[in-house]
């Protein structure tokens, strides 16, 4: 998995699909946290955003505390999402979000939940699928999938959500640039991953 950008403060990798950020019981030497470590055996694994185990794209890790701190809440991302059926050409999903009841991994549109804004601008589509191009004004759990969901277009491959697997065998969804600037340097920092052949399939 080679390294999008990287310097003395930073790297960023473009995560595959399919590989959890950080350890866990079911995950314990397959994820992005045991790449790091296997790369920096000396260094902290800080990562600055995190991505769904099935989500692929831009994932920042900071290689010290003072970049971690500087780059927290500063990274602008721009998702790319493969929906069914035909979305409107742009729009903003503005619905509050909560976990589902009994569930400690679902999440759903709920009054009673947190507010929750999405952006999107649709690029391409044909006669199944849409692709949109998405920025997230608020980070919840699940938002760009949970939104999707309730205004009745699922993004493909998300079964958690509604979304049907018969083309893509995980959410296509997909973190495709990332722009923040340089914890030390100051300099303006704009990073690109470019669609998985998986969501480029679908179009």
């Amino acid at each position: 998995m080679p390294a999008v950008f990287e310097n003395e403060n930073l790297i960023v990798f473009n995560k595959p699909a399919g590989m959890p950020v950080h350890p866990s019981i079911r995950h314990q030497g397959d994820t992005l946290g045991n790449y790091f470590a296997s790369l920096f055996p000396e260094l902290t694994f800080r990562p600055v955003n995190r991505l769904d185990r099935d989500t692929s794209g831009l994932c920042v890790i900071a290689k010290n505390a003072l970049a971690a701190s500087g780059l927290q809440g500063e990274c602008h991302k721009i998702y790319y999402a493969a929906v069914h059926g035909i979305i409107e050409e742009s729009g903003t999903i503005d619905a509050p979000i909560a976990r589902r009841q009994q569930s400690i991994i679902t999440r759903c549109v709920s009054p009673e939940g947190r507010c929750a804004v999405t952006h999107y601008r649709r690029l391409s589509f044909n006669e199944k699928y849409s692709l949109a191009e998405i920025v997230l004004e608020t980070g919840r759990t699940h938002q760009i999938r949970v939104h999707f969901s309730h205004i009745g277009h699922p993004l493909a491959g998300d079964d958690l959500y509604g979304g049907l697997r018969e083309n893509i065998s995980r959410q296509a969804l997909h973190c495709g640039e990332m722009s923040f600037t340089e914890p030390v340097s100051g300099e303006p920092i704009t990073v690109n991953a470019p669609l998985p052949d998986d969501i480029e399939g679908l179009f």
